[in-house]
C-alpha cells in the first residue's frame, strides 16, 4: 500500500488510502450500519470510526454533502485517524460542527482517558462554514495551526488537553463568542486574546495561571469568566471597568481571593457555592472585595441553645462598607435534619451584634441547598437552624402573637399596654413526652413546650399580658390534678428553674393554661430570710436600641434594675400589689473538674463589650438567653432541679467515637465523631479503605463543644499541626458538619521486635496540662461532667524486611535542598515532600496526571523504576518540585492533585504544614515590629480547636 501511494499528488493518495481502508473494512466484513440521519453523522460511538467514515468516502454518497454535524472518537490508530480527517474538507464540505473528542474509554481507576489526536490536518482551515469545533480530552499540547485560520468559529472548546500556552494568532477569530479550556496547563495568556470583542463566555478553571494580562480588560462583550482553581491572587485593574452593556459573572474558587466590583454590578460565584449579585448601581465606585472561608469554632460561631450550625464562617471585606443597594448572597449550608418547627437563617455581624437575615431556600441540585440573603453591607456571615421565631411591633392598640409552629401557644396584648410600639419576639421548642418519661422514670409524667420571650422598650407592660401554652399532651383541663401541675420559670443567666404556679392566677380550660404578666423577666420569689437583704443577680450585656433592623435588647436580667428602683419601697408580684421580699439566688460555687455545666451552652462563655471581634466572645441580643416558660405535669417533687436535667437533654447529642486505620497504610488513622444514625451507614462506606474497632459507647455533646484526642501507650502524631496540642488533636461538634480528621501516628517502640499496641482517647473540653492515664479516668462516673469519654484501640503492625527503620522510603537518599512555595504561603520543605511521598502509596499516577505531568512521562518513570515502587513516587514527586521551583501557587496546585485523586487526608496534612508556616512567619514578622496594621482577624492560635469540615 505504501509503494502505491508513493509518488502520487496529495490528493490521490489521499483517495487511494481512504479507498485502500474501506476496501480491508469490506474485506474484514465489517457491516456499515445506516450512519446517517439527516444532515448529522454520529460516530464517536461505533468501534472503528474512522473506517466508517473512509468506507463512505470511498462509496461518494451524496448524503454526505449535506451533513453539517459530524463527531468522531479520538481513540483510534494516530495514523488513520490523520488520513481519515485529511479527508473532511474535501468530503464534508457543509460541515458547522465538529467534535473530535476523547474520554469514551477508561482506565482501571474510571479516570476518563484523552484521545490520541496531537495535531490536525491544515486542509481542516477549508471548512469555511464551521463554527463549532471541540477537541476536549485529547493530548493537544499546542494549539494546531489550522484552528486560528476558521475565521467562523463561534464556539472553540479545548478542555482537558495538555496545552502550556495559547497562540497571539487566537485573537484572529472575529466571530468567537465561547472559548473552553479547562483542565489544561497553562500559565500566561496571549495579549491578543482581549482581541476577541465578540466573546461573552470565557472558561480558564482548572489551569496554572498566576496572572491575567491587563488586555483582557479588553473584552468588550464578556458576560461570564470563569477562574476556578488557579494560582490567582487578585485580578488586573483593566476587568474593574468593563464596558459590557450586560451584568458580567465571575467564577472563582479559592478560600483566599479579592475580584473588583464596578458600579455596572456583576455576579460572582465563589468557593464552596458561595455566590454575589451585586445588582447595577450597588456601588457609586469602583471596588476591591475581599473573602475568606473560616472553619467555624466557638470564637467565630455565634449560636443560642437551641441552634445549630449548618455551614462554614464566610468573611467579606471591606467591613462596613454600606451599598447603595442590597447585594443578594447565597451561601451553601448542610440541611437541618430535623424540620419541624424549625427554620434556616442567615447569621451576620452587624453594628457590633448578631442579627439574623430573612432567608430564602433554594435547591438546585439533590442534596445542595443554598440560603439566599440579602445584605446592605459586609461582616461575617454563617448558616444556622434555630426553632421558628415569631416576631410582631406591639402597638398601643393592642394585638395578638401567636406561634407558627405551635398555634395553642399565644401572647395577648390588650389595648394600652405600652404607649409606644415595641417590638416583641416568640420562640417555641419541643420535648417529646418519651424522653421526659424516660428521665424521670415516670409513665404519666408530660410537658407543654418550652416558651422563649423577647421585647424591646421598657422592661414593664402598662396592662397585664395574657400567655397561653397549651396542656401537656394527654392532660385535659376536666381531669388533671392541679397538685401536679407546675408552671416553671427560669431566667438567665440564674440556672434554676422555678416553680411560680402559686404566684399567677392559673386560668385552665379544656385544652390550654392561661397567665398574667406585666413583664416577661421575673424577679425569683422566696420567703423572707432571718435577716432579709437585696443583692443584684449579674446581669447580661444590654446593648441600646439603635433603630430599625436593630435585634430587640434582651430584658432577663432586669433584675438588677428592678431591685435597685424598687426596693426602698418594697418589690410588686407582676399579677398583685402585694409586697414581696426578694433575694436574689446567689451563683453557684466554682466546680472542680471541666467547667461544662449543663444550662451554659458551651460557646457562649462571658459577654464582652459590643465593639469586640466575634472571636473574643461577643454576646449579643440575638444570641443571648431569653426568659422561658415552662407547664410541667408529674408527682415528682424538686421540679426545677428536674427541669434543668430534661432542658440540658433538649441541647444534647448522641453520638459515637471511631478511630479506623487505613489498611494499605496502618499509620495513618481516621478520627470521627458521628450521630448515632449515622454510624452504620458511615462505617459501611469506610470499611473498604479502613478497620479498627467499634465505635465507643454513645457519648453526649453539646453543639460547640470543645474535645480532643489523646493517642496514649507509645502512639504519638507523626506531624506538626496548628489542630495538635502537645500530641493531641483538639476538635470542635458540630451536629451537621463532617467531625472527621485524619492524621499519621508514630512510635519511638521497637517496631521490629514486636507490633505496638497502643490507643487513642477522647477526652471533654481544651487540652489540659497533663491529660490522666486512662485507667484511673474509666474509673470515673460517666456523666455530664466526667473528663474522659471513650478509649479506642490502635495496633501499629511489626515491621520486617525493608519496612524497617531507616530502610523505607528516603532512606539514604541525597537530594537538593528544596522549598516549594514562599513565606507568607507557607513552605514545603524536603522532609515534607518526603512524608508525603511515603504516604502516596498506589494513587501516586492519578495524583502525578493532576500536576500536569504527561502520560508519556509516568510511562518512562514506570520504565526506569520497574522494581521499585518508592523509587517510581519519589523521582515524580521530585522532579515536578524542581520545576515549579520559585513558581507562586506550585503547593496550591499539589493540594488540589491530592484531593482530585481522592487522597484529602494528605491534602488536609499539607494544608496543615502550610498553616502552622504561616503562623510562625507572621509571628516572626510580629517580633520583628514589621507587620503592618491590619483590620482582619487574626487566625486562630494553634492551641485553639481548628473543626475539618465540609459543606
Amino acid at each position: 500500500m505504501a509503494a502505491a501511494v508513493e509518488g502520487l499528488e496529495p490528493e490521490a493518495a489521499a483517495e487511494d488510502a481512504t479507498r485502500g481502508a474501506a476496501e480491508e473494512a469490506v474485506d474484514a466484513g465489517l457491516r456499515v450500519p445506516p450512519l446517517l440521519a439527516g444532515n448529522r453523522l454520529n460516530l464517536d460511538l461505533y468501534p472503528g470510526g474512522c473506517h466508517q467514515l473512509l468506507h463512505l468516502c470511498a462509496q461518494r454518497s451524496p448524503q454526505l454533502l449535506q451533513v453539517e454535524f459530524l463527531r468522531l472518537s479520538t481513540h483510534e490508530d494516530p495514523g488513520l485517524l490523520g488520513a481519515t480527517l485529511a479527508q473532511v474538507p474535501g468530503r464534508l464540505p457543509c460541515l458547522r460542527s465538529l467534535v473530535l473528542k476523547g474520554g469514551q474509554h477508561r482506565d482501571a481507576l474510571g479516570a476518563c482517558l484523552r484521545g490520541c489526536l496531537t495535531s490536525l490536518p491544515d486542509g481542516l482551515s477549508n471548512l469555511a462554514r464551521l463554527a463549532h469545533l471541540d477537541l476536549s480530552f485529547n493530548s493537544l499540547e499546542a494549539l494546531p495551526a489550522c484552528v486560528p485560520q476558521l475565521r467562523g468559529l463561534d464556539a472553540l472548546l479545548l478542555s482537558h488537553n495538555c496545552l502550556l500556552e495559547l497562540p497571539e494568532a487566537l485573537g484572529a477569530l472575529p466571530s468567537l463568542t465561547f472559548l473552553a479550556v479547562t483542565h489544561n496547563c497553562l500559565q500566561t495568556l496571549p495579549t491578543a486574546l482581549g482581541a476577541l470583542s465578540t466573546l461573552r463566555r470565557l472558561d480558564l478553571s482548572e489551569n496554572l495561571l498566576d496572572t491575567l494580562p491587563p488586555e483582557i480588560g479588553g473584552l468588550s462583550s464578556l458576560a461570564e469568566l470563569n477562574l476556578a482553581s488557579n494560582r490567582l491572587q487578585s485580578l488586573p485593574a483593566s476587568l474593574g471597568t468593563p464596558v459590557v452593556p450586560e451584568m458580567p459573572r465571575l467564577f472563582l474558587t479559592t478560600d483566599l481571593d479579592s475580584f473588583p466590583v464596578t458600579p455596572q454590578g456583576c455576579s460572582v460565584t465563589l468557593a464552596c457555592g458561595i455566590r454575589l449579585h451585586f445588582p447595577a448601581g450597588a456601588t457609586a465606585t469602583p471596588i476591591t472585595i475581599h473573602y475568606r472561608l473560616w472553619l467555624p469554632e466557638p470564637r467565630l460561631v455565634p449560636l443560642g441553645p437551641h441552634d445549630t450550625l449548618l455551614s462554614h464562617v464566610l468573611e467579606l471585606q471591606p467591613h462596613g462598607v454600606v451599598f447603595q443597594q442590597d447585594v443578594g448572597l447565597w451561601l451553601l449550608f448542610v440541611p437541618p435534619r430535623v424540620r419541624r418547627c424549625r427554620e434556616v437563617v442567615v447569621r451576620t455581624l452587624s453594628e457590633d451584634s448578631w442579627t439574623d437575615l430573612e432567608t430564602h431556600l433554594e435547591e438546585e441540585a439533590p442534596k445542595q441547598f443554598w440560603a439566599r440573603c440579602q445584605v446592605p453591607h459586609f461582616s461575617w456571615f454563617l448558616v444556622v437552624s434555630r426553632p421558628v421565631s415569631d416576631t410582631c411591633l406591639v402597638p398601643p392598640e393592642g394585638t395578638l402573637l401567636c406561634s407558627s409552629g405551635h398555634p395553642g401557644v399565644k401572647v395577648t396584648f390588650p389595648q394600652g399596654a405600652t404607649e409606644e410600639p415595641r417590638q416583641v419576639r416568640m420562640q417555641v421548642v419541643h420535648m417529646a413526652s418519651r424522653e421526659l418519661r424516660a428521665l424521670l422514670g415516670e409513665p404519666e409524667a408530660a410537658v407543654s413546650p418550652l416558651l422563649c420571650l423577647w421585647q424591646s422598650g421598657p422592661p414593664s407592660f402598662l396592662r397585664p399580658v395574657t400567655v397561653q401554652l397549651p396542656l401537656p399532651p394527654g392532660i385535659t383541663g376536666l381531669t388533671l390534678d392541679r397538685s401536679r401541675l407546675h408552671l416553671l420559670y427560669q431566667a438567665p443567666p440564674v440556672a434554676t428553674w422555678d416553680d411560680i404556679t402559686a404566684q399567677v392566677a392559673l386560668e385552665l380550660t379544656h385544652l390550654y393554661a392561661r397567665f398574667q404578666v406585666t413583664h416577661f423577666s421575673w424577679s425569683v420569689l422566696s420567703p423572707p430570710p432571718q435577716h432579709p437583704r437585696v443583692s443584684a443577680v449579674p446581669s447580661p450585656l444590654l446593648l441600646p436600641h439603635t433603630g430599625p433592623g436593630t435585634p430587640p435588647r434582651p430584658v432577663w436580667g432586669l433584675v438588677s434594675a428592678l431591685l435597685t428602683a424598687l426596693a426602698p419601697q418594697g418589690l410588686c408580684s407582676p399579677l398583685t400589689s402585694t409586697p414581696l421580699r426578694v433575694s436574689a439566688v446567689p451563683s453557684p460555687p466554682p466546680r472542680s473538674g471541666p467547667q461544662r455545666s449543663p444550662h451554659l451552652h458551651p460557646s457562649q462563655g462571658l459577654c464582652g463589650p459590643p465593639h469586640l471581634h466575634p472571636s473574643q466572645g461577643l454576646c449579643s441580643p440575638l444570641i443571648s438567653t431569653p426568659p422561658r416558660y415552662w407547664l410541667w405535669y408529674t408527682t415528682k417533687s424538686c421540679v426545677g432541679g428536674l427541669a434543668r436535667k430534661a432542658w440540658a437533654r433538649l441541647r444534647l447529642h448522641r453520638v459515637n467515637l471511631i478511630a479506623l486505620q487505613r489498611r494499605r497504610d496502618p499509620e495513618q488513622v481516621l478520627l470521627q465523631c458521628l450521630p448515632r444514625n449515622k454510624v452504620e451507614a458511615t462505617l459501611k462506606r469506610l470499611l473498604e479503605r479502613y478497620h479498627g474497632p467499634e465505635p465507643s459507647d454513645t457519648v453526649e455533646l453539646f453543639e460547640g463543644e470543645k474535645f480532643f484526642a489523646a493517642f496514649e501507650r507509645g502512639i504519638d502524631v507523626d506531624a506538626d499541626r496548628p489542630d495538635c496540642v502537645e500530641g493531641r488533636i483538639c476538635f470542635v461538634f458540630y451536629s451537621h458538619l463532617k467531625n472527621v480528621k485524619e492524621v499519621y501516628v508514630t512510635t519511638a517502640l521497637d517496631r521490629e521486635a514486636q507490633a505496638v499496641r497502643g490507643q487513642v482517647s477522647f477526652y471533654r473540653g481544651t487540652v489540659p496540662t497533663e491529660v490522666p492515664e486512662e485507667a484511673e479516668a474509666a474509673r470515673q462516673k460517666k456523666g455530664l461532667d466526667a473528663l474522659w469519654m471513650a478509649t479506642l484501640p490502635i495496633k501499629l503492625p511489626r515491621l520486617r524486611g525493608s519496612e524497617g527503620t531507616g530502610q523505607g522510603l528516603g532512606a539514604g537518599l541525597s537530594l537538593a535542598p528544596l522549598n516549594l512555595g514562599d513565606a507568607e504561603s507557607g513552605f514545603l520543605t524536603q522532609s515534607n515532600l518526603l512524608s508525603v511521598a511515603r504516604r502516596l502509596g498506589l494513587d501516586w499516577p492519578a495524583v502525578a496526571l493532576h500536576l500536569g505531568l504527561p502520560y508519556r512521562e509516568l510511562q518512562r518513570i514506570r520504565l526506569e523504576f520497574r522494581d521499585d515502587l518508592d523509587g517510581q513516587i519519589r523521582h515524580m514527586l521530585f522532579s515536578w518540585a524542581e520545576r515549579q521551583a520559585g513558581r507562586p501557587g506550585a503547593v496550591g496546585l499539589l493540594v488540589q492533585a491530592l484531593e482530585q485523586s481522592d487522597r484529602r487526608d494528605l491534602a488536609e496534612e499539607v494544608r496543615a504544614v502550610l498553616e502552622l508556616g504561616r503562623q510562625k512567619y507572621q509571628a516572626g514578622i510580629l517580633r520583628t515590629g514589621l507587620a503592618p496594621g491590619d483590620p482582619a482577624p487574626p487566625s486562630p492560635s494553634a492551641s485553639e480547636s481548628r473543626e475539618s469540615t465540609e459543606a
